[in-house]
């Protein structure tokens, strides 16, 4: 039996920890840490139905001393930051003094800095493998499913796959004029930034939703998939070396598209302080303040999310096309865990993830992505605990 330690309380870890408190069998013990407690409350007294044990700690999860105190006190066999990106690296420097395992759902982000990538990770693996414990990276729906989605497909159906579009589709309506469906710092930052892909070897940019395809989604009907870009691709194009190009694609409404269009016309996107009656302010961290707390869209939001992965390649000389896709419901994901498709997403990849790690089918000593491991556990356990996936083996293309 496993110790999980849960940084975070926010709403994918409201949707983790509960998957964690379920698969009572794997995990014995949960603890749940963050800098309010009040909320580090409510998330205890939701798991405590469940026979393991629930304890809740307050932490700053950017103090590497108290993050180390605390692993110290409950030694836990994981530590799944399911926090915010700016704290990725405290939580990894605290894991590695403590000689602990490691698992995040998205990459490192540093708040001055519009871009993303895995980088400022992968260079702890020397400093993980002495310490003999895993940082395993990414590991939510996109980035996590999404590469594993490719991996299972590329294992199964291709001896070599050349193209591969990754499609992810909101078709959810929580009512609000506008609103972001996790953290809008850093979801606003992501959709501002240049569109970038992988083509012929090297990285090519556009600028900002400057190019989109209509796509025809199942339960949600055609949406315009706009071109972005998003971290797996820089892990997929690592560990799918044969690849020729990969794209990624988030689909947006016109009426989410004009008020971003004013709020960046207007200067609310910067992420430069100015200032304002004497002090420093970030715009978007204003903004961040002043739109709904994502926490607030589950009781509100209706329809269906339709993620899936497209790849062509060749198998046996024949050239082939596979699409592999989830669809979730957000009024289901509020009635089972009080939070919206969008957090039940990434919040059950990453109890599955730490489920692997501690139960050793997953293992290694260093920084990994889930590229790097066997899919089949992972696409079992995604049937098992709610994200039940569908294959197309005639799927229509993205020219």
């Amino acid at each position: 039996m496993a110790k999980a330690l849960i940084i975070g309380t926010g709403a994918v870890a409201t949707v983790g920890a509960q998957k964690v408190a379920q698969n009572y069998k794997v995990f014995s013990h949960l603890i749940i840490a963050s800098r309010t407690k009040t909320k580090v409350d409510d998330l205890v007294s939701r798991c405590q139905k469940y026979p393991l044990q629930v304890m809740g700690e307050t932490v700053d999860a950017e103090n590497v001393d108290a993050l180390v105190k605390l692993i110290q006190k409950y030694q836990p066999d994981i530590v799944m930051n399911l926090a915010l990106p700016y704290q990725n690296l405290p939580i990894m420097e605290a894991c590695i003094q403590t000689k602990t395992h490691y698992l995040d759902t998205a990459c490192a982000e540093v708040r001055d800095h519009a871009g993303f990538e895995y980088g400022t990770q992968w260079v702890y693996h020397g400093r993980f493998k002495k310490a003999g414990v895993m940082a395993l990276l990414g590991v939510g729906f996109d980035p996590g499913v999404t590469s594993v989605f490719a991996m299972y497909g590329k294992k199964h159906y291709f001896d070599e796959v050349h193209y591969l579009d990754i499609l992810d589709a909101n078709g959810g309506d929580h009512g609000y004029p506008f609103a972001t469906n996790f953290n809008p710092e850093i979801n606003i930052r992501e959709i501002t930034m240049p569109g970038r892909y992988y083509e012929a070897g090297q990285w090519k940019a556009i600028p900002a939703l400057s190019q989109f395809h209509t796509y025809p989604l199942e339960e949600i009907g055609p949406r315009d998939m706009y071109l972005m870009y998003h971290e797996e691709l820089e892990s997929l194009v690592k560990f799918i070396p044969e690849l020729k190009r990969a794209r990624f694609y988030m689909s947006f409404g016109e009426k989410y598209l004009r008020h971003l269009r004013v709020l960046e016309a207007v200067g609310m996107t910067s992420t430069q302080p100015i200032m304002y009656e004497g002090r420093p302010i970030v715009p978007l961290q204003f903004l961040k303040a002043v739109l709904p707390d994502p926490a607030s869209l589950g009781p509100r939001t209706k329809g269906k999310t339709n993620i899936s992965v497209i790849l062509r390649g060749y198998k046996d000389g024949q050239e082939k096309a596979y699409r592999v896709f989830n669809m979730m419901d957000h009024e289901e994901a509020y009635q089972e865990t009080g939070a919206q498709a969008i957090a039940y997403t990434t919040g059950v990849p990453a109890m599955i993830g730490a489920t692997l790690v501690v139960t050793g089918q997953w293992t290694g000593a260093g920084v990994f992505n889930v590229e790097q491991f066997n899919p089949d556990p992972f696409m079992d356990l995604l049937n098992q605990w709610g994200l039940p996936w569908k294959e197309s083996f005639d799927p229509k293309l993205i020219d």
